[in-house]
């Protein structure tokens, strides 16, 4: 279960259960449940074709929010992979806290543990659920406008330039924190990594290099062309333990995601698109580091 600061504030009763709409999205998805979590936080639950089983998202409303008020931005936050929960980034990123004062709603969609923000070859269509499905039932229950951010951290900033990338003039900015920006860059070691995570890689985009231009498509260096003109930041340490750290040894998956980091910045560099990069140095692919750069990328993200 859930526990955030500030629950049953008041009373000290749990909040009521909000009423669950009627709507139905474009392929049928609705609304099955929708749940008080505390005063900022709800989870709903939506019936998902596109997943073929139930998926959550939780949503954080800002101050001054109300039913039925209108033309709020928002802020989608993408988790990464290998979690046992899809609210990872309020259980563990404090993206309550740091986005406490952000006049925007926050919706915080499950991606699986190995999602990867597609629609699977063979499985589940993840990228329908988020950028059909959520986009039909979440954003009009909450009044949102025509002012979209999104990121993501690791799989999920993976996720968040991918979806800016794959959809023109959806988002103004995007955020990536740690993310795997370029899987071409080395695909059996990737696939190797996800494999030891018991997910078949062929079954998510095809078999590489047969269906390299599936994984061209998916693949945020080689779509830097598509987020021309949108506020863009990404963040990575270079493995090596540092500041937010308790010591341990070099990690070398966020060493090898830092050079997936530079790649995507150079291509922005060569495409003309302009990057706001923190490569801060010593850290590891943990938590206290991808809160620390939710924090720096909201004025990117949020203008």
């Amino acid at each position: 279960m859930l526990v955030l600061a500030g629950c049953g504030i008041g009373s000290g009763d749990p909040p009521e259960a909000a009423p669950s709409p009627t709507v139905a999205a474009s392929d049928g998805a609705r609304i099955a449940k929708r749940e008080s979590i505390d005063q900022r936080t709800d989870e709903l639950t939506i019936t998902s074709p596109a997943l073929g089983r139930d998926g959550s998202v939780w949503v954080l409303k800002p101050e001054g929010w109300t039913e039925g008020s209108t033309g709020w931005p928002v802020l989608y936050l993408l988790h990464g992979c290998c979690v046992s929960r899809g609210d990872a980034w309020l259980a563990s990123g404090e993206a309550e806290r740091i986005t406490a004062k952000s006049k925007a709603v926050v919706i915080v969609p499950e991606a699986g543990t190995m999602g990867w923000y597609a629609n699977w070859v063979k499985g589940p269509a993840w990228e329908t659920f988020h950028m059909t499905e959520v986009r039909d039932l979440v954003e009009p229950l909450y009044g949102v406008g025509d002012k979209r951010a999104i990121a993501g951290l690791s799989m999920g900033g993976h996720g968040a330039m991918g979806y800016a990338a794959r959809y023109p003039g959806v988002f103004q900015a995007a955020a990536s924190f740690s993310g795997v920006l370029d899987i071409r860059s080395n695909p059996s070691g990737f696939s190797d990594f996800l494999r030891g995570e018991g997910t078949e890689p062929d079954e998510i985009w095809g078999p590489y290099p047969a269906d390299e231009a599936n994984w061209k498509a998916h693949n945020p260096t080689d779509l830097i062309a598509g987020l021309k003109g949108l506020r863009l930041y990404i963040s990575s340490g270079d493995g090596d333990p540092g500041p937010l750290d308790s010591g341990g040894s070099k990690d070398e998956g966020e060493a090898s995601i830092l050079t997936e980091n530079k790649n995507f910045a150079a291509a922005a560099k060569k495409a003309g698109i302009e990057v706001t990069t923190d490569f801060y140095g010593d850290g590891t692919h943990r938590w206290p580091y991808w809160s620390r750069s939710l924090e720096r990328a909201l004025p990117v993200l949020l203008g």
